[in-house]
């Protein structure tokens, strides 16, 4: 738990659990919209460290309509919060709402939650406005002795705000998944690596790349992972991350090269 700041560390350890059994008390009295957003300020506050009065909007209008929550740093909002009554079931009639708020005020980051079930989603500005859902998490399942369970909370704490834990959470997001990996085991680094551990392990078997790739795609991996809108997206992760490695060892060796000619 060295990386996650301390006061965050002991405003979990102190708060979470009071704030695990409000919540399910919520949700078993089913009680109003209105009276959960009152408890999700209150853990903005206490399990979150924000300063309620100075950092939290209620009712931020946009385009004539209302978001129930903000969250407002130095002028800035970092995220709005749509809250729904403790006892609903967060649906995609919600997240829609949600990304709407979002969409029309400009703003990267919203939360769905009912007190509960708390879902981090990223705006992306292009045409149309898409969006993705980072993490989500359910309250009373978090231990504040799990360092993950812990990362997660920090997404949403002040202290997450300070250290941009958001942008570094998505960032490691879109390349630790089941498609950014599956690619990188078709690789042909990968597959060679295979091919030459089967060869090592049976020398009398002929064990060639292309048959290794086949296995591989067709056998080993889910097809989820080898087809569709995320495997085309994690393929082109992929892709520019090569580039820029060619790139850098391009001018690596223009740089050696200088030096020797110096």
């Amino acid at each position: 738990m060295s990386r996650l700041p301390k006061r965050f560390v002991d405003r979990i350890v102190a708060k979470l659990k009071v704030f695990q059994n409000v919540a399910v008390s919520q949700r078993e009295r089913d009680v109003s919209e209105a009276d959960t957003v009152t408890v999700v300020k209150d853990m903005l506050a206490e399990l979150f460290g924000y300063d309620k009065y100075q950092e939290l909007t209620s009712e931020q209008q946009i385009r004539g309509t209302f978001c129930d929550l903000a969250v407002r740093l130095e002028g800035k909002i970092r995220f709005l919060i749509e809250v729904k009554s403790a006892g609903t079931d967060l649906n995609a009639t919600h997240l829609r709402q949600a990304v709407n708020y979002g969409a029309h005020q400009g703003i990267e980051w919203v939360i769905l939650t009912n007190a509960v079930e708390w879902r981090v989603f990223r705006l992306r500005f292009s045409q149309p406005i898409e969006h993705e859902e980072v993490t989500s998490f359910k309250l009373g399942e978090l231990s504040a002795r799990k360092e993950d369970d812990l990362a997660k909370l920090l997404l949403l704490a002040k202290e997450g705000q300070a250290s941009d834990a958001m942008n570094s959470f998505h960032q490691n997001a879109q390349v630790l998944n089941r498609f950014v990996i599956a690619q990188c085991v078709l690789t042909d680094g990968v597959v060679g690596a295979v091919r030459k551990e089967v060869r090592r392990l049976f020398p009398d078997v002929k064990a060639e790349a292309t048959t290794i790739l086949d296995i591989l795609s067709h056998e080993v991996l889910k097809r989820d992972v080898i087809e569709g809108d995320k495997v085309v997206e994690a393929k082109a992760r992929i892709k520019k991350a090569e580039q820029k490695l060619s790139r850098n060892a391009s001018r690596a060796l223009a740089q050696s090269a200088s030096i020797a000619d110096g």
